[in-house]
């Protein structure tokens, strides 16, 4: 497994919804979804010789900056590395 150094976050993309809920398909123009899964965080930023906790968990769902990142693939699977800064918001 990834474990990101630091204050980053591996996340993995959530997929968009193909269908609306009538069962209209979408067609491929949409835009990308930019919501993600925490997979895995980092230990956290050193501040003044201390460790800054992270303010996501795994398992959350967070909102990304749209071009945050860094993209890895590993074992078959496609993450993104980001920084704690670059995640907007958790969504609940």
């Amino acid at each position: 497994m990834i474990k990101p150094l630091g204050n980053r976050v591996l996340v993995k993309m959530k997929e968009g919804e193909e269908k609306t809920k009538s069962g209209i398909i979408l067609g491929s123009s949409q835009e990308k979804p930019q919501i993600a899964e925490v997979i895995e965080i980092g230990p956290g930023e050193y501040i003044e010789g201390k460790i800054q906790e992270m303010h996501v968990k795994k398992g959350d769902n967070v909102f990304l900056s749209e071009y945050a990142g860094t993209k890895v693939k590993y074992e078959g699977e496609e993450y993104i590395i980001v920084k704690e800064s670059d995640i907007l918001a958790i969504v609940e």
